[in-house]
């Protein structure tokens, strides 16, 4: 790894064991129930607008006129642009704060969203996924970032989990909800699909109002916070991020050539690979398991394996805050999602078939709070802003990648389950290199002595 990726102290791991005060404690509790249902509302509407055409797909082959191969390039391009700017976008809100800046993104990608009613061919839906990438870029690494100004490291995996609970309840909600949207073809002249982007875009621009008169900044503007915890998590977070005084020394650029930032970049990539790659393919798949077109129906069956999911976030991120365990926690979870996935593409039986995504999805949706304390843990101040960027930038090239060599794959090969083989070696992947990790913590113990 980079020679010079700091090494962390050994009072910040000795810290950790300590216990937060009382007032630190109330504070927390008191920002998980103000803070995380809104944020997680946010991820909702912002994972909805992202994947939803996955429910589109058929419609827009048919009244766009996009191939199979289209389909999945533009589908793609959003990363792009999402990679491009996510280390600006989070270094601005790592200036400007929170508040004004997430509202700006949820207003942009909004329009950006329900423009796609108007999409008339395959030029017109590259350049508006583009655009919808470059209008999200911050907001995911944004909230990770927001979470560290507002949780203690040992608090933050399961804030984190919260948050991220936003992502299967996108898939329970969104797959009903774009499904029974497109039920309204006809309506008023327009196309179901129309009918799905322009409701689904506009409430993206309503919430993302809101936000700006909602979120807040810092715990030391937290007029819901009595003074004394105010003051107490402000002074712990600030003790935190003195342990890693080293780290603090790396500015923003000097992180983005980081080389374990870089590893983490490839990691997360991994993961993403796993999630996107089954995402927008998988209400075609469902309605192939179970004979049916892609409608009210296939989106609650589509439901399942991000409840799945659900159930089980939670539940990990608090056993990776008590025991400290992270690395161990995300490669094992990892390791279910890539035997879940590969089984999907040998079952047959439709039954066994669902328990075999919701495997692959309970896996990877549960890495993914925790895997950001890994480098969340070595970064600080405008490092952490444009190292958390670039990681879920690079990281989400995933979301480009895996939809292209899948649709590439099952062209060449002419099955379905060629693809799921392929997808199914990313989540292996990514266990491997999060297990790799161990070898930064010899590194450090090294330095230590």
């Amino acid at each position: 790894m980079s020679a010079e990726t700091p090494a962390p102290r050994r009072n910040v791991v000795e810290k950790d064991r300590e216990r937060y005060s009382p007032a630190v404690e109330a504070a927390t509790r008191k920002a998980r129930w103000r803070l995380l249902p809104f944020l997680m509302l946010m991820f909702v509407i912002a994972f909805i607008d992202r994947t939803n055409i996955g429910f589109a797909e058929q419609d827009l082959e048919v009244h766009a006129g996009l191939s199979a191969s289209a389909y999945a390039f533009g589908a793609g391009l959003f990363f792009i642009g999402y990679a491009v700017f996510e280390v600006p976008s989070n270094l601005i809100m790592h200036k400007v704060g929170a508040r004004w800046w997430m509202a700006r993104i949820m207003v942009t990608w909004g329009i950006i969203a329900a423009l796609f009613m108007f999409v008339s061919g395959p030029t017109m839906f590259y350049v508006l996924r583009f655009l919808l990438g470059v209008a999200e870029a911050g907001f995911f690494p944004g909230v990770i970032l927001y979470l560290t100004y507002w949780f203690p490291r040992r608090k933050r995996a399961q804030a984190t989990a919260l948050f991220y609970l936003g992502l299967p309840i996108a898939n329970i909600v969104g797959g009903p909800l774009s499904g029974g949207l497109l039920e309204l073809d006809g309506t008023l002249g327009l196309h179901g699909f129309q009918w799905m982007f322009m409701i689904e875009g506009l409430v993206a621009v309503l919430v993302g109002v809101i936000a700006f008169f909602y979120l807040t900044d810092r715990p030391e503007k937290a007029r819901w916070l009595s003074e004394e915890e105010r003051g107490e998590l402000a002074a712990t977070l600030r003790a935190e991020a003195g342990a890693k005084q080293e780290t603090a020394k790396l500015s923003w650029w000097r992180a983005l050539v980081n080389g374990r930032v870089l590893y983490f970049s490839v990691a997360y990539l991994a993961i993403q690979a796993a999630v996107y790659g089954l995402t927008f393919f998988l209400p075609r798949q469902v309605a192939g398991i179970v004979g049916q077109d892609v409608g009210f129906t296939v989106g609650l069956l589509v439901a399942i394996p991000w409840m799945a999911g659900l159930v089980t976030t939670f539940f990990i991120g608090r056993a990776a805050d008590r025991s400290a365990r992270y690395r161990q926690i995300s490669t094992l979870m990892l390791v279910i999602s890539g035997v879940g996935l590969l089984l999907s593409a040998y079952v047959q039986q439709p039954v066994l078939a669902m328990i075999a995504l919701c495997l692959g999805a309970i896996g990877f949706v549960s890495t993914q709070p925790i895997f950001w304390n890994l480098p969340t843990s070595y970064l600080s101040g405008a490092a952490m802003a444009s190292g958390v960027g670039l990681i879920n930038g690079l990281g989400n090239l995933g979301g480009f990648l895996a939809p292209n060599l899948r649709a590439w794959v099952v062209e060449a090969t002419g099955t379905e389950s060629a693809g799921l083989l392929l997808l199914a070696g990313a989540p292996f992947l990514g266990a491997l290199l999060i297990f790799g990790t161990k070898a930064f913590e010899r590194r450090d113990r090294r330095l230590e002595g």
